[in-house]
């Protein structure tokens, strides 16, 4: 190891030429410890006395409690002088006049004038009350005095002792001494503890208005969390927004800002209140700065609402109880009850609740629907509650393509008509054939309307889950149309046009749930054709105007500004179907959630209404058929079906063949067969066992029939 050698001798005296200097071996390892300066360890200490969390406590307690003394007195004395002038009628009167009020403008002045008439009256008394003052004093000590002796001279009368006239007049006085003396007494005291009463109460004014910087607040009172809100918490959010001319009006408007807003109201699980912009100020710069407003409300961004109510100026904010959103709703009725029954054509289903914590239903009598939304966020759940409360009622029919094909509808196995489950290119084909079974089954109907107007249909829904695959398949059929796309040759895009132009009319409906929504996989046209529109969260506000429409954006509906993954089951809706508060275009609704166990058990008594329904997984479009045959599949296990019901499904099976026919259509061949319809409870209805007695024998006999 290498040595260093280093020459020691005092700072002060220079080593003498004659001696030899001292050698000494030093080991780097270990370097010698060199001296801090004073100065040094002097600020080292500064530092570490000025982070220590007490020192920052105690300065922020004494900066707290001297701004309290301080601000409180500036309260009192604002208060005085407003009891004194007229200063808050005149900031009243400039309020009203910023908010364009001129009505409330002048009632103010009004009461200004008669409080300055007022004031003059009283102090035009002042200069006449010493000499009444002083007159009221004579006339009462000399009917004091004379009352004192009239006593003295009862008692003097009562004892025959002189002496006692004056006696009262004596205790009086002596009385008045007495209280001179105390007075004397207690005096000086209270000149000296009296500054103190009232630096006391001073703080105490300025500590119940928490009249302190935010940084000398206690810890508890700056977090702000479970804040109650009111209307200076409101005002002051709104002043520090941002937004000059806002900050200006509400300056000019001092502390009655407060007038622009209405009443706060209690709605669910928050508060509700509509502020009256100043003029200059537009409502789309309030809902710009949705982040920062919630801030200043001592809120998170999904914590706060804005929308635009139908008065001008006016924004309605929603403002939630601090986490009360991340608080579940509870379960759904359609798990809780199973008594429940549902009315397609009257009913509402029950969805969920909305802000303000009512129940929020949706009416889905002839309403095209149309849910979207970004991937596991809900969209299928809230999609299937609808269809599980709908299943209720006995006389709908579900045709069900579900394109993501992982079970999520696969409760809906002996319910629905038709469901397909899968998202292969082969499962769009069959779905595409099945929204075109839906046209087919809506012109016959509409045939059958021409020839009877007062014919009624069984309504029907059609739902395609994942409906982006379909519109994004680039196959095309044996003719060289595609089944995809968004032009006029795409024959999935066609076949939900045409039903949303003319199947509400006969009760033929189609929803569709689809993901992050763009021109390419959820056509304008399409989406626009949809009553009810519903989204989930979603990416961008462009997305949010393709979702819901330019209408209810522009009125406050917000679905980009929903949390993905965190508001699950959160979704805003535009419909008529549901109710909306006036003059908004869109609710927000916190959807119940549905498990696949309590579907399961929706559906079970949804099927217990019904007859038995055979559930088609594929739709047949071959051309050979036999119409006996069909109609024994399409009975299934139940013992007999109506008619009309038997007609529908047939359609179902193959539009091809079927689409057309007719109840005519029907007898002739039950007749051909021996297995004639019957009357049932009042219906006709096609027999299980008189179908299947007509096919063993034609097989029997070896006479297979084919179609035509």
């Amino acid at each position: 190891m290498s040595e260093n050698v280093v020459q020691l001798h005092k700072p002060t005296d220079p080593p003498a030429p004659d001696v030899a200097p001292t050698v000494l071996t030093v080991v780097p390892d270990t370097p010698p410890a060199r001296p801090v300066p004073l100065w040094v360890r002097s600020g080292r200490a500064v530092k570490t006395a000025v982070t220590h969390e007490s020192t920052r406590a105690t300065v922020r307690a004494a900066a707290r409690h001297a701004s309290y003394t301080f601000n409180g007195g500036r309260i009192v004395a604002r208060r005085a002088w407003d009891g004194r002038t007229g200063a808050r009628y005149e900031r009243m009167i400039r309020t009203a006049e910023a908010a364009g009020n001129l009505e409330a403008a002048e009632e103010w002045e009004e009461r200004l004038t008669r409080f300055r008439a007022a004031r003059h009256h009283r102090r035009m008394d002042l200069l006449h009350s010493p000499v009444e003052a002083a007159k009221g004093a004579a006339v009462g000590a000399g009917m004091s005095v004379g009352v004192l002796v009239a006593l003295g001279v009862v008692m003097a009368l009562n004892t025959h002792h002189v002496g006692d006239v004056i006696t009262p007049l004596s205790a009086t006085i002596d009385f008045i001494a007495l209280l001179i003396r105390i007075v004397h007494i207690v005096w000086g005291p209270a000149l000296t503890i009296g500054p103190f009463l009232a630096l006391l109460a001073l703080w105490s004014v300025g500590r119940k208005q928490q009249a302190a910087p935010a940084w000398a607040l206690p810890a508890n009172v700056r977090s702000g969390e479970g804040e109650p809100i009111t209307p200076s918490i409101v005002v002051k959010a709104l002043r520090d927004l941002g937004v000059p001319a806002l900050r200006s009006a509400i300056k000019e408007m001092g502390d009655a800002g407060a007038s622009m807003l209405g009443p706060i109201r209690i709605a669910g699980c928050g508060v509700e209140v509509d502020v009256t912009l100043p003029s200059g100020v537009s409502t789309i710069e309030v809902q710009n700065r949705r982040r920062k407003l919630a801030e200043n409300l001592t809120r998170h961004e999904h914590e706060v609402f804005i929308t635009i109510p139908q008065a001008a100026r006016t924004v309605r904010l929603w403002i939630a109880d601090s986490g009360a959103l991340d608080e579940p709703i509870g379960p759904s009725p359609l798990v809780t009850d199973d008594t429940l029954t549902a009315d397609y054509a009257k009913g509402k289903a029950p969805w969920g609740q909305d802000l303000r914590g009512d129940a929020a239903a949706l009416s889905l009598y002839q309403r095209h629907l149309l849910i979207t939304g970004l991937s596991n966020q809900g969209k299928t759940a809230a999609l299937r509650a609808l269809a599980l409360w709908a299943s209720l009622d006995r006389r709908v029919e579900f045709r069900i393509a579900d394109l993501k094909g992982v079970g999520d509808w696969a409760m809906f196995d002996g319910l629905a008509t038709v469901l397909i489950q899968g998202p292969a290119d082969e499962q769009v084909i069959e779905a595409t054939e099945m929204v075109e079974s839906l046209v087919e089954e809506m012109n016959r109907r509409i045939e059958a309307r021409r020839r009877d107007p007062e014919a009624v249909f069984a309504p029907l829904i059609g739902i395609v889950d994942e409906a982006q695959v379909a519109f994004m398949c680039p196959v095309k059929d044996e003719d060289g149309r595609p089944y995809g796309g968004s032009k006029a040759t795409s024959r999935y895009f066609m076949a939900v046009r045409k039903v949303h132009n003319q199947g509400r009319a006969v009760d033929v409906i189609l929803w569709e749930g689809t993901q992050d929504p763009t021109d390419q996989n959820l056509p304008k046209l399409v989406r626009e054709g949809a009553h009810t529109r519903a989204s989930l969260a979603l990416g961008t506000e462009s997305q949010a105007r393709m979702a819901l429409g330019d209408k209810a954006v522009d009125g406050g509906a917000a679905p980009h500004l929903l949390r993905q993954g965190l508001d699950k089951g959160t979704l805003v809706v535009a419909s008529d179907g549901i109710e909306i508060p006036a003059g908004q275009a869109s609710i927000t609704v916190r959807t119940h959630y549905i498990d696949d166990d309590a579907a399961v058990a929706i559906t079970e008594r949804a099927k217990a209404l019904r007859d038995g329904v055979t559930t088609l997984h594929a739709v047949d479009r071959g051309e050979e058929h036999d119409p006996l045959a069909d109609i024994a599949a399409v009975i299934g296990d139940a013992p007999r079906v109506r008619t009309q019901e038997v007609i529908t499904r047939l359609a179902a099976l193959n539009a091809d063949a079927y689409s057309g026919w007719s109840f005519i259509d029907l007898k002739r061949v039950l007749d051909a067969a021996g297995a004639e319809p019957y009357k049932s409870d009042g219906r006709m209805v096609v027999g299980r066992d008189r179908v299947a007695r007509a096919l063993a024998e034609r097989d029997t006999d070896g006479s297979i029939s084919a179609s035509e």
